[in-house]
């Protein structure tokens, strides 16, 4: 660590000769600077007044501090509870040179956005991303009834504008969390992508024997609108994952077992793969931050309620859908199958109230509490 020399020869410091000098100087204390280039010197003083260190003649002595302080973004094996503003765009453990403008993160808490289970949901969601082109049997050869046709076409049309919403809602909020969080900011940023691809095939599908898609009901968009509106990012990922994309996992479960063809089948399952780890990260997320916040909980009741409010003059899940549904279930008109399907669209809606209420005791509702705010979600599911 003592001193040492670096022979530029006719090299200057403007013309890569700074990358010699600066690797002398992270080994040595003090470097004698030999060299022929006519601006030796004066790119020395320069470099040296800049960087904190003292110049005698041609040799550099390297400064205790320097000139550019810098501070250590958290540590990339420790998720820090409040990484600073400032710390902006580094990746985790990086040196933060002093002089980074504050960024606006809205969502800089650990408490507000952490699970411990967001990196290996990170690395699950990435390996398990699908091709929309290769993944779905879209040349497989099926003709069904007009009718049925028709059940599949409004079924696929409500389910697009529903993943238009759960795109659209965590995409709201993934510029505001704190790139600190990389694995949550990761994740998000995945589920989108998710979407998007869910309201390919969902559209593809909708539109594989038919020239148009079926109708979207005020009702719906209205139960839609409510959850875009939310602008607390707890409480939005609640109504969205906890209640309604986890409601939307026994319909998509409904629609691959009562599928009429092999295109449906297939995308309500790969959909409904993706659609857990949402609803998985949504709980994990939730129940650490009720930990952490006593008032969550009453917090996120408040929000059921209010949308409950909101909702309750408006008809819900419209008849079409509903429709389509009971006829998928029954496979026929005759009467005997009618009756089987509705029975299994009942028993459906059953199905999405008791995963509601679990889901609910998970984040610490107790077993009356969680009954009642499960019954309050809207008719329309998501």
């Amino acid at each position: 660590m003592g001193g040492a020399h670096v022979d530029l020869q006719r090299l200057g410091l403007d013309e890569g000769g700074l990358i010699l000098l600066k690797r002398a100087l992270r080994h040595h204390q003090r470097v004698d600077v030999l060299g022929l280039h006519p601006m030796l010197e004066v790119h020395l003083r320069a470099f040296c007044r800049a960087q904190g260190h003292t110049l005698d003649g041609r040799t550099v002595m390297r400064g205790k501090y320097g000139l550019v302080a810098r501070t250590r973004a958290g540590a990339e094996l420790e998720v820090a509870e409040a990484p600073l503003l400032c710390w902006g765009l580094a990746a985790r453990g990086a040196l933060v040179e002093t002089g980074v403008p504050p960024f606006p993160f809205t969502l800089a808490s650990k408490d507000q956005v952490w699970t411990d289970d967001a990196p290996r949901l990170y690395a699950q969601a990435a390996a398990a991303q699908w091709d929309p082109a290769v993944a779905v049997p879209w040349t497989a050869e099926f003709l069904l009834p007009d009718e049925v046709e028709d059940a599949v076409v409004s079924v696929m049309t409500y389910l697009v504008e529903n993943e238009t919403a759960a795109l659209l809602i965590p995409a709201r909020f993934l510029a505001g969390i704190h790139p600190h969080f990389r694995e949550v900011m990761q994740l998000l940023a995945i589920q989108t992508a998710d979407e998007a691809r869910h309201i390919e095939v969902f559209t593809r599908r909708a539109l594989l024997k038919r020239a148009a898609p079926g109708v979207s009901s005020a009702g719906g968009q209205a139960s839609l609108k409510t959850l875009m509106e939310e602008g607390d990012f707890a409480l939005a990922m609640f109504l969205l994952s906890v209640l309604g994309e986890g409601s939307f996992l026994s319909l998509l479960w409904f629609l691959r077992d009562h599928a009429p063809d092999p295109v449906t089948a297939q995308v309500a399952l790969l959909a409904a793969q993706d659609e857990a780890r949402h609803v998985a990260f949504g709980l994990a997320h939730l129940a650490r931050h009720a930990q952490r916040d006593p008032g969550l909980l009453d917090r996120l009741a408040l929000a059921v309620e209010r949308r409950h409010r909101a909702l309750q003059d408006t008809a819900g899940l419209n008849d079409a859908v509903f429709d389509a549904l009971v006829l998928l279930a029954a496979g026929s008109f005759e009467v005997a199958a009618i009756a089987r399907g509705h029975a299994r669209v009942m028993a459906l809606q059953v199905e999405m109230d008791d995963g509601r209420s679990k889901r609910l005791k998970r984040l610490g509702f107790d077993d009356t509490r969680a009954a009642a705010l499960s019954a309050l979600h809207t008719r329309n599911f998501m």
